[in-house]
């Protein structure tokens, strides 16, 4: 089944896509392979085998760290600052609309997936790196 590019946008929830991987085009940078990606040998290094995380989200919120006042501002969160956000519940700021808590099983060179906590639940989702105003790992 194909979506195009405009459908999957319609579906765009808070800049992020909630819609399950199984939808995306194999081409979708959000789209994960059967629908996880494969693990290091010995599995993965935390949550399930699924690559599902191991509980549900922190019961609190962080606050949010401080922007800068003057000064130029990053165009996108870089790819290694949030690497070691992989596998661990991580809080995310997007630039638009509210924070929530991620657990990521990928980082590419300009997005992330994973699992976003939605409504009491884990739900997959898929991010653009320039659409992070700030997140923090636990």
């Amino acid at each position: 089944m194909y979506i195009d590019e405009d459908t999957i946008k319609s579906f765009n929830l808070n800049n992020t896509y909630e819609q399950e991987a199984q939808y995306f085009p194999l081409s979708c940078p959000y789209r994960q392979m059967n629908p996880f990606p494969p693990f290091p040998q010995g599995g993965p290094q935390g949550g399930t085998p699924s690559g599902r995380p191991p509980s549900s989200a922190p019961n609190f919120t962080p606050p949010e760290p401080k922007v800068q006042q003057f000064g130029a501002t990053p165009l996108a969160i870089d790819q290694g600052a949030i690497r070691p956000c992989l596998r661990r519940f991580v809080y995310i700021w997007p630039k638009r609309g509210r924070g929530f808590w991620a657990w990521l099983t990928f980082v590419g060179p300009r997005s992330v997936s994973g699992f976003r906590w939605y409504r009491n639940t884990w739900r997959y989702f898929g991010m653009d790196l320039r659409e992070i105003s700030s997140f923090q790992c636990f």
